[in-house]
């Protein structure tokens, strides 16, 4: 009985197993949710052929009216369509062309000049950019706009879509470069927009050294935001000092701060006057 049973599960794992392999569904899914890339004017591509070296064609660029040319079959429009696509339209005129009897193409894409990404705000070079190569990233598209402006902030924001859906996410900068996280460095798309801010910025007055708007560090106390403006004047002091912080709703709020506090963009502090 127990080789019965042995031999049923056997055969039920083997039927499963064939079914999965015949159910395109199941293998598809996850390659179906994320659409190809497609070709596009400008963009520079090598095609090979397998076995066929003299039909190789290397930095090869897609003309303004989205066509190659391509050995023995002369030009191509492959513009618009997916690498697959475009492979198999290369293969099947080689192969209706009597040229090739079985022809496998491959197309490799060198550089992405159709794909362009919009770089704005506190930059070098704010502008519009070609995607010169597959995977590029946000650190890199902002290094070709000239890096962050001196009064830009640590975090860009990116803007763009993914699988028909809209994105928007903030890039830390120094987490990437600094401390060596490369996963929070997205690669960049066609359309995508990256923006720049303003370094987050705060005010002090009353009784410091130099009053005025000073630049917000990550992470700054009321010390460190003190000791950056010069420190408490001969005629201040350090107990009451105030802070304004508008809320969530718009509303100011005006509350005392200790020196261990953080201080959050556009604070407004005011450090008082001794009375002795």
């Amino acid at each position: 009985m127990r080789t019965f049973i042995r031999l049923l599960f056997i055969a039920l794992t083997l039927c499963s197993s064939a079914f999965a392999q015949t159910n395109p569904s199941a293998s598809a899914a996850s390659a179906a949710s994320k659409p190809e890339a497609l070709l596009g004017v400008g963009d520079i591509v090598k095609i090979t052929v397998y076995q066929n070296p003299d039909l190789t064609v290397d930095g090869s660029r897609i003309s303004e009216n989205g066509q190659i040319n391509f050995p023995l079959i002369g030009t191509v429009a492959i513009a618009g369509l997916t690498v697959p696509a475009a492979e198999q339209k290369i293969a099947k005129q080689l192969r209706d062309g009597g040229f090739v009897l079985r022809p496998q193409v491959t197309i490799q894409i060198g550089v992405i000049r159709s794909s362009v990404v919009s770089v704005l705000g506190q930059v070098g070079k704010p502008g519009r950019f070609p995607i010169e190569a597959v995977g590029t990233k946000v650190s890199e598209m902002i290094a070709v706009a000239g890096g962050v402006a001196p009064g830009g902030a640590d975090v860009v924001t990116l803007v763009g879509a993914r699988n028909g859906r809209p994105i928007k996410l903030e890039i830390d900068l120094p987490a990437i470069l600094q401390s060596g996280k490369t996963e929070l460095d997205v690669v960049v798309e066609n359309g995508d927009i990256i923006y720049a801010d303003r370094a987050p910025s705060a005010y002090i007055y009353g009784e410091v050294q130099r009053p005025g708007v000073f630049r917000l560090e990550r992470g700054m106390t009321l010390m460190q935001a003190l000791a950056q403006n010069g420190g408490i004047s001969a005629r201040g002091t350090q107990r009451g000092i105030k802070v304004h912080r508008r809320d969530a709703q718009g509303n100011v709020t005006v509350s005392d701060i200790g020196l261990n506090d953080f201080v959050q963009r556009d604070d407004v502090i005011y450090v008082k006057e001794s009375l002795f």
